[in-house]
């Protein structure tokens, strides 16, 4: 199996003096570094990036300068949607599975604010059928305000549950130094529709929505034998992939069906349960999402998600905390960076490193899960300590 044995994390948020080309070989540097080893073992590079926000859609080689080492090192661009960066991790564990790799250096990163902001929600919907939705207004928000639609239909108005959800995100995110939004808004204003928090789509309000964002995260990963010579060595203990259709018109799109299949498929590999989890960073990209999620991993039956957050079972001190880094939420969702995150910050828990996001359960089984576009690609990933 695969091990996590280094890992960097930029900022968060509207970075104006960084594009591609300086975050990407920034995040490489910083996590070779940190995991202690030289350029010059690094046997590949994986590079997370959804692209499409500025004209340079060809990023990769961007990794080899961060040492002069990485030259002639193979250099892949991997894109899934809003999953690209556990993509290109997979990627990379496969390249270490086979043996073609001892040590693999993944990066995702995302430049998202150098777009104008009325082209950015219309960027967004490449990760949707554009055939059927590509004009869905008000973008991917749209997509999910749609989505959120059809679940209310179909369970009752859940606008309390999406702002619990919300203020529960952005209380947590208020101890993640990466974050770019660390303010404690309350229930109150999340739940609450006003000037500063209007419908953006459908029953979907402004706090209900991640952020544009720009940002880098890296990791390096090699096999769990030499992972036990170093200082930090998280494990893959599983991973799944599931991928569903794109069009929403093939799928009962309130089902998150592969968000089902993705988990049970991880919980098979590592012969687990929801049960053994100690936490779970899960895609928030909308709250609504957040939402389906509980009811799709299992935690409540179907449409009865709401209990989750209402009887407080996914707060940091509940049975199962969800996003105590405050997730895309409060951290922000740069696309191709958001899996890496995931990875690193579900990492930090497990190693004790997290700081003031710091879990009192005595984390030692994490579950991520980060999906690309609505529920179409599916990745789950259960990690742990290795020593």
């Amino acid at each position: 199996m695969t091990s996590i044995i280094g890992w960097s994390h930029s900022q968060f948020g509207k970075l104006e003096d960084q594009d591609l080309e300086d975050l990407i070989p920034m995040a490489a540097k910083a996590a070779v570094e940190d995991a202690g080893l030289e350029f010059k073992d690094i046997d590949a590079i994986y590079v997370g990036n959804f692209g499409g926000f500025e004209k340079q859609t060809f990023p990769a080689s961007f990794a080899l300068d961060a040492d002069r080492d990485l030259v002639f090192k193979p250099a892949t661009r991997v894109e899934n949607a809003c999953a690209t960066g556990t993509a290109a991790l997979n990627m990379g564990a496969m390249d270490i599975e086979s043996k073609r790799s001892r040590f693999v250096l993944v990066v995702g990163a995302e430049k998202m604010t150098i777009a104008p902001g009325r082209e950015i929600g219309d960027i967004l919907l490449n990760a949707s059928h554009r055939k059927t939705e590509g004009d869905t207004a008000g973008g991917f928000a749209g997509v999910f305000g749609n989505i959120a639609d059809l679940y209310f239909q179909r369970y009752g108005d859940q606008s309390e549950a999406m702002a619990a959800i919300a203020a529960k995100n952005h209380a947590n995110g208020v101890e993640n130094p990466y974050a770019q939004l660390r303010k404690d808004f309350g229930f109150e204003f999340c739940n609450t529709v006003s000037d500063k928090n209007p419908y953006v789509a459908g029953p979907i309000r402004r706090t209900d929505c991640s952020l544009v964002s720009d940002g880098a995260a890296a990791i390096v990963l090699t096999d769990d034998e030499t992972a036990m010579n170093f200082d930090k060595a998280v494990r893959f203990k599983a991973t799944a992939h599931v991928q569903d259709y794109l069009p929403l018109n093939k799928r009962d799109i309130v089902d998150f069906e592969g968000c089902t299949k993705a988990w049970a498929l991880a919980h098979e590999r590592a012969g687990t349960t929801l049960e053994d989890l100690s936490f779970v960073e899960t895609h928030d990209c909308f709250t609504i999402a957040e939402l389906i999620q509980y009811d799709a991993m299992g935690l409540t039956e179907k449409g009865q998600g709401f209990r989750a957050i209402k009887e407080g079972w996914t707060l940091k001190d509940g049975k199962l905390p969800v996003n105590p880094s405050g997730g895309l939420k409060s951290k922000g969702h740069p696309i191709g960076a958001t899996g890496v995150s995931m990875h690193i910050m579900a990492s930090m828990q497990l190693l004790g490193e997290a700081g003031g996001m710091q879990l009192d359960n005595n984390p030692e089984l994490a579950g991520i899960f980060n999906m690309g576009g609505a529920a179409v690609a599916n990745y789950v990933s259960i990690l742990e300590r290795l020593k």
